[in-house]
């Protein structure tokens, strides 16, 4: 609309007298302020006002005006704050989610306390086991120790120390109808490493050994008792220090125990 059709139009007239909408008052501010014209043209409409109202008007007092403003019932009403309206599903659906997030952590971490407990358990469980089939199989050896030094019908040979290791001694079980040897080994110090006790069943006359067995792992053997072959009709023991593996005939420098039937 150009500045002419709007000053025509009515709506600055409007405006002095302040019966314009708050967005129509905005427009006609911005337009005054872009606008001279449109500017002049308010000022010269309050001036006339001014003038048209003061030529006619009688003079009214304070309490005259306030009477007429009594029974014109223009009073000041309280403003109203217009609060902006709230979504609360939009909250709502917030907190649900928040809670969702909160539920699943809680549970994720149940979760992961419950797996750690079980592969707690079944560590346990596994070192129980271990210990338990230790306990067995030293208990088994204990039995066998027992079951042999008990034995009436073994036939035991002392083995004392010799030249090479004077405070060694040995001891043979050996039960001639079922053929089965048990050397007690106790008293024979650890071989040195690379080096194995070698157990030979003697024959005095001629001289003549036969080698009965080794007395392998020694350091994990706890009892020190070790089974060896049939002794045949041996009528001594001897007990020699060979290199790993055994020799075919005893180095008698490294005999460290003997003894007769």
């Amino acid at each position: 609309m150009e500045t002419k059709e709007y000053i025509g139009s009515g709506i600055l007239e409007l405006y002095v007298y302040g019966l314009l909408s708050e967005p129509e008052n905005e427009e006609v501010n911005i337009m005054a302020k872009n606008n001279p014209e449109i500017n002049d043209e308010i000022i010269a409409i309050e001036k006339a006002i001014i003038a048209l109202s003061s030529s006619f008007s009688p003079f009214h007092s304070v309490a005259n005006f306030e009477k007429i403003k009594e029974k014109l019932e223009l009073k000041h009403a309280a403003v109203i704050q217009l609060e902006p309206s709230k979504n609360w599903s939009q909250y709502i659906g917030w907190a649900a989610a928040i809670l969702l997030l909160v539920g699943i952590g809680y549970q994720y971490n149940q979760l992961d306390q419950t797996n750690t407990q079980v592969v707690n358990t079944e560590i346990e469980k596994a070192k129980l086991e271990k210990e338990f089939n230790v306990l067995k199989l030293k208990n088994t050896t204990n039995e066998t120790s027992l079951a042999v030094v008990r034995d009436t019908k073994n036939t035991v040979v002392a083995l004392g120390g010799q030249a090479v290791a004077p405070e060694s001694f040995a001891k043979v079980y050996w039960n001639q109808e079922t053929k089965v040897v048990y050397i007690d080994a106790a008293g024979l110090p650890e071989p040195p490493k690379g080096m194995v006790y070698q157990v030979w069943a003697l024959k005095l006359s001629p001289l003549t050994p036969t080698s009965i067995g080794l007395l392998e792992n020694f350091d994990v053997n706890e009892q020190k008792l070790f089974a060896v072959n049939n002794a045949n009709e041996a009528e001594a023991f001897g007990i020699t220090l060979e290199p790993a593996g055994g020799s075919l005939t005893p180095t008698m420098q490294q005999l460290y125990t003997l003894g007769k039937v």
